[in-house]
């Protein structure tokens, strides 16, 4: 795991989480959460997946048959129960890095089952991490407007006013993120759980008007659909898929709600009511083909029809809240595991460590949902978008789950092969099928993805070309230890402090304070902030103390890829380790090194210029390890990549 110090990727923060600690809240309150943060955008797909799956098969106008109908049913049906309930619910839930979900954290176990940072392991980390900006983009974007499309049933005079609505809804949305969501968090669950009931109520009615719709929990249905249609087939297995959509937040949120209330909240809750939902749908389009404008909505009687498309928006935004702020939460990760610079990172609650707001994963997240809004203007041409990223990201967990089945639980590589092969190939299948919608929109989160690979390698290489060439400059600490004790220079009272990456070498504000200060101070620490390839790092593994002589100690301050990193308060423990100090006559040093481009250099020129980018907009390290300013001191250097 790499070491991070003022030059390098630093640290995030906890992700936004529901409690404030399992252990305090009850099985039955964590469940409620689970309902509305895990289940919000997997609850939303009744929306628009049905509709866009009988689009698929019978096309614009065309009336959908009663084979037709089932087939996209036992389709739905059994997508939600092998990928849903069997892949994530059943076995990666149990596939946990110290309590903690989703494809970092995954990435992670992974490398230590393995030993070693696995390029190929890593190069899926990244890859997974780029995808997700597309779905977190994607996801408010389609099912706020999906909701508000519901008024167009009201009455045809409203839908001149569906985009600008949405994208006034989108607005207020991102705008509020920097209060932060404590208070309105605790309504999530009870708002979806409502939501679920809707759900099953409207499928119910319309189930009781078409019971023969329950034969589509026969797989042959789908399968006969599969074959007897082809290319059309595949396409409408690229809509079903939608249905599935929000999946990897069950994984991602382990850590917050814990195994068993995420389980039942899918199994007593989610998952009956779509399930019911759908097949609801599927008997009103039997019943009624116009229905397909607009089957959702269509399922409801007209004086419903304002407080559904009210409770839907309701319902879209805790979706749209719930991917803001796991994009929060994936973008700490990727920062502490080494794929992005230090960002910006501002805490929103005392009581609540994980309630944080970062400005510019925000402002990017609304400038994108806003762009496609107003270039897609319609839920169904954003459909076509939808899935690819999603589909990308569930392939790579399959991938990573084989390695710690096979590594992490000494599985035989066969068994571990025979047990995620199948889910793989059910999701290459997937993927497969949204590829089809490449030329529709599905290019928007490929492109947005692979610029977000591409940024993630650039950080990782650029920062791994940075150390070897630093490396290759500096004199190992150890050895101007010695030099020091044989020539002393002349000393000044107090502690300084020196941050730094790389705890083998002299720190770069070190020798320039040596070389132009020409003074030592009398107790010195080389100070080095890693990373451990586990969620959290209990306190008492926090801190580690290895004196050098005299007037030297050399400290690491390890922290999870999920903690908070705060100096001030990690060297407060260091206290009980034996090092005596005082907050107020410590001077800390930071290295600020300003980069350009070398004559020769191990990267291509674009790289180069990209990685430089993205040091010079690193938040600045002292905010991001809450260090007081008061007592920073920053001594800058150039250095040639």
């Amino acid at each position: 795991m790499p070491t991070n110090g003022v030059d390098q990727a630093g640290a995030g923060i906890q992700a936004p989480q529901a409690v404030d600690g399992r252990q305090h809240a009850g099985f039955w309150g964590l469940t409620l959460g689970a309902i509305g943060v895990v289940y919000g955008d997997i609850g939303t797909s009744p929306l628009y997946a049905v509709h866009e799956s009988v689009l698929a098969a019978v096309g614009p106008g065309n009336p959908a048959s009663y084979e037709a109908v089932l087939g996209i049913l036992s389709l739905i049906v059994w997508a939600l129960l092998l990928v849903v309930t069997l892949k994530y619910v059943v076995l990666l839930l149990r596939a946990d890095n110290h309590g903690e979900g989703g494809t970092l954290a995954l990435m992670a176990l992974a490398n230590k089952a393995v030993g070693a940072r696995t390029p190929i392991i890593v190069l899926l980390g990244i890859i997974s991490g780029g995808l997700f900006y597309g779905d977190a983009i994607i996801t408010p974007s389609l099912s706020v407007l999906s909701a508000i499309e519901g008024i167009k049933i009201i009455t045809p005079a409203f839908e001149p006013y569906v985009v600008p609505i949405t994208a006034a809804i989108l607005l207020g949305l991102f705008s509020v993120q920097s209060r932060g969501t404590a208070e309105v968090a605790s309504f999530f669950g009870p708002i979806t759980l409502v939501w679920f009931i809707a759900l099953a109520l409207a499928g119910l009615w319309h189930i009781a008007q078409n019971p023969s719709v329950l034969f589509a929990f026969n797989p042959l249905h789908g399968v006969r659909f599969l074959i007897e249609h082809g290319i059309v087939g595949l396409l409408t297995l690229g809509a079903v898929f939608l249905v599935v959509t929000g999946s990897e937040a069950l994984y991602a949120d382990l850590g917050h709600f814990g195994r068993g209330p995420i389980r039942t909240a899918w199994l007593f809750v989610a998952l009956p009511a779509l399930t019911i939902n759908y097949f609801g749908q599927g008997a009103l389009i039997l019943a009624d083909p116009a229905a397909i404008e607009n089957p959702f909505f269509l399922l409801y009687p007209q004086w419903a029809l304002i407080p559904m498309v009210v409770l839907a928006t309701a319902a879209t935004v805790i979706a749209s809240q719930a991917v803001i702020t796991g994009a929060y939460s994936v973008t700490q990760q990727a920062i502490q595991l080494g794929l992005l610079p230090r960002l910006e990172i501002r805490h929103t609650s005392e009581a609540l460590v994980g309630q944080i707001y970062m400005p510019r994963v925000n402002g990017f997240l609304l400038v994108g949902v806003l762009v496609l809004v107003f270039m897609f203007r319609s839920s169904n041409a954003l459909a076509s978008a939808y899935g690819i990223a999603v589909t990308g990201t569930m392939v790579v967990t399959a991938m990573l789950a084989f390695v710690v089945i096979w590594r992490a639980w000494n599985w035989s590589p066969v068994a571990a092969a025979a047990l995620v092969a199948p889910f793989l190939m059910l999701d290459l299948t997937f993927l497969g099928a949204n590829l089809l919608k490449v030329m529709e929109g599905g290019w928007m989160p490929l492109m947005l993805g692979t610029a977000m690979v591409t940024i993630m390698y650039t950080w990782r290489r650029g920062t791994a070309v940075l150390a070897a060439k630093s490396a290759k400059l500096q004199t190992p600490l150890d050895t101007l230890v010695r030099m020091l004790e044989r020539s002393p220079p002349p000393r000044v009272p107090g502690t300084a402090v020196f941050l730094t990456g790389d705890p083998e070498h002299a720190p770069t504000a070190l020798m320039h304070n040596l070389k132009h200060n020409k003074v030592l101070h009398e107790r010195n620490v080389v100070l080095t902030v890693e990373y451990a390839q586990r969620p959290h790092v209990p306190p008492e593994e926090r801190v580690r103390i290895q004196s050098l002589g005299d007037s030297f100690l050399r400290v690491g301050l390890r922290f999870g890829f999920m903690d908070v990193p705060n100096i001030p308060q990690a060297l407060a423990i260091a206290r009980k380790a034996g090092w005596q100090f005082e907050i107020m006559s410590t001077s800390f040093y930071l290295s600020r090194r300003s980069l350009r481009i070398a004559a020769r250099s191990d990267m291509p020129r674009w790289q180069d210029r990209v990685f430089i980018v993205l040091a010079s907009g690193a938040s600045d390290a002292t905010n991001y390890f809450r260090i007081p300013t008061e007592r920073v001191v920053e001594i800058g250097a150039q250095v040639a990549i």
